[in-house]
């Protein structure tokens, strides 16, 4: 079922630029492949958490690498 979005020109300009280079056939196709690139980038982002520093540096050396 086809519907109708709102954009203005600057983001029909850009979606029709990245519709060329995806070689997409729709605009719809080529909204898709921008949220699947976003859902499965694979993004490291807040992986650790609210660690400290200090956590994070724990046991990576032995103490027998130390000076």
């Amino acid at each position: 079922m086809p519907t109708t979005i709102q954009v203005n020109k600057h983001t029909l300009l850009l979606l029709k630029k990245i519709k060329e280079e995806t070689a997409s056939v729709s605009y719809d196709e080529t909204i898709r492949k921008i949220a699947n690139e976003r859902i499965n980038s694979s993004s490291m982002a807040g992986i650790l958490g609210k660690r400290t520093h200090k956590w994070i540096m724990n046991d990576l050396r032995d103490k027998s690498d130390r000076f």
